[in-house]
């Protein structure tokens, strides 16, 4: 049985909602401690008492060490103290991010952790990285990342030698600014299955296993992604519901389109991994549901059961020398 440190006051939704979806994680044969305020209703869930809370609009370094009690932080900690096998938090992912190298740190030979997202495409999960911890990174860090993601591909989405794709603005190999043509070279020499470069089109329809970019281009097409998709649900059933004629056929395409409502949510997931480092880290959207919390510990519990971190440590290139920074 996993233990999932879950931070209680991270997200906008306040702490019911997270305590909502670890209790119903716990339904499933995990142990979600929460780490929140005194007094906390946890629904029966053991509670590590933190007195202070880190806010979203703090700078996350600073937070990180003058908060040395906030649940984010003591969450962390306990991972990084052998108290808890994993740790999911839906606040400032700059926090989670600061707290988890302070504490966790690095594996051995990796250069830069980064966060790697599943994309509910059209014809089988994308795994998408980095989609936010590092806006500037060189080309050696995006070697590093499609490994990673490769690893965590196999171990949990269960794809056997995964292709790897280079993100870009065009697919012919001479398509990009200069870290997409450096790390394209450095990619073929990998020993990844790396099949060349791919355009942000194309990440909604699932051709390819794992996509890797810089942090700043991964979240703009992540956030542009779950925009689109939110966007179009939302749309469609702004129109079933505008017309007699249209709720009548609403309930004939119903199934199918709770099928679709279902693969596309990226709730279904309910976070990210933090890879490359020492203990691991889930990291959930702000605006997080309580079944996207219950997910997200889910996805935690499934990543200790799969033993990723240590994959990571054994797939990680470790001989190649370090750049500055």
């Amino acid at each position: 049985m996993a233990r999932v440190a879950v931070d209680a006051v991270g997200g906008d939704r306040g702490p019911e909602t997270i305590v909502a979806g670890a209790a119903e994680a716990a339904s499933a044969g995990i142990e979600p401690v929460l780490f929140g305020p005194p007094g906390l209703d946890t629904l029966g869930l053991p509670l590590v008492e933190a007195t202070q809370a880190i806010e979203m609009d703090e700078s996350p370094v600073e937070a990180v060490r003058a908060k040395s009690d906030s649940s984010l932080v003591r969450a962390v900690r306990a991972v990084a103290e052998g108290e808890a096998e994993a740790v999911v938090s839906a606040g400032s992912t700059g926090a989670m991010l600061a707290a988890s190298l302070l504490h966790i740190r690095r594996l051995p030979g990796v250069f830069r952790p980064a966060i790697a997202v599943v994309i509910p495409a059209r014809l089988k999960p994308v795994v998408l990285i980095d989609s936010g911890a590092n806006p500037d990174a060189r080309p050696e860090h995006l070697v590093q990342f499609a490994h990673m993601g490769a690893v965590f591909a196999e171990e949990i989405l269960e794809v056997s030698d995964p292709e790897v794709r280079l993100l870009s603005i065009g697919e012919e190999d001479e398509k990009g600014n200069q870290l997409t043509l450096d790390s394209h070279e450095l990619l073929r020499a990998s020993g990844l299955r790396f099949t060349g470069n791919t355009e942000s089109r194309s990440l909604l329809e699932g051709e390819v296993d794992v996509v890797v970019t810089d942090g700043f281009t991964g979240n703009i097409a992540l956030k542009a992604i779950e925009g689109t998709i939110r966007s179009l649900l939302e749309g469609i059933r702004a129109e079933i519901e505008s017309s007699v004629r249209g709720r009548l056929g609403g309930l004939l395409i119903r199934p199918a389109a709770q099928r679709v409502r279902h693969r596309l949510d990226p709730e279904t997931y309910g976070g990210a991994y933090l890879l490359g480092l020492r203990g691991l880290v889930v990291i959930a959207h702000g605006s997080s549901s309580s079944l996207a919390i219950a997910n997200a510990i889910r996805l935690a519990a499934r990543g200790v059961e799969h033993r990723v971190v240590e994959r990571l440590g054994e797939r990680v290139p470790e001989r190649v020398a370090s750049p500055q920074g």
